[in-house]
């Protein structure tokens, strides 16, 4: 197994820092604008941004954590069913401006099932999606993020791994993991 630094520790929060600006630019006011963070890994990276645009415009906006696991198309398909994390949304969504927020985007297949669960919470009136790291070339649905930190091409047999301290980590990087 190889691993490849892709963003170290001071690119990744120069990359996070650049999404907040873009969110700050393209969501003025973010009147009616909500986080939702992907459980497990899009929680920490939501927590992250959340901290840094409070910083940076003053902004503190509702967030929340979605579990898409029930809502996964392969959830009955797999030997050892996928532990269920915990969803936590204490809003409605109907009428807002929900950015989705995950650490990778690889199949698409997650968000598609971010989307089926996040109706148990109201019709938002948009959704946007944003990821630290982009897998290029490898969705099986027709999913493109509006604001990503790094586009990555990647094959079937590479994995990409984002560590971060409050995971226990030495410290916040990005890795591109060849698993031949």
């Amino acid at each position: 197994m190889q691993k490849r630094l892709i963003l170290n520790a001071r690119l990744l929060e120069v990359t996070v820092d650049r999404l907040c600006q873009q969110l700050i630019e393209n969501h003025h006011d973010f009147e009616k604008t909500v986080l939702i963070g992907l459980q497990p890994r899009g929680k920490l990276l939501t927590d992250l941004i959340h901290k840094r645009i409070k910083h940076l415009s003053s902004h503190d906006l509702p967030l929340g954590y979605l579990d898409t696991t029930f809502h996964r198309d392969d959830f009955r398909r797999r030997d050892i069913p996928k532990k269920a994390n915990m969803t936590n949304i204490d809003f409605i969504i109907e009428g807002t401006k929900v950015i989705l927020i995950d650490d990778v985007l690889y199949t698409g297949r997650s968000v598609r099932a971010a989307m089926d669960a996040m109706l148990g919470f109201g019709r938002p009136t948009k959704v946007e999606l944003l990821v630290l790291v982009n897998r290029k070339y490898s969705r099986d649905l027709p999913i493109e993020p509006d604001y990503v930190g790094k586009n990555v091409n990647t094959i079937a047999t590479q994995k990409v791994q984002v560590d971060w301290v409050e995971d226990g980590e030495a410290k916040n990087c990005v890795w591109l993991i060849n698993m031949e």
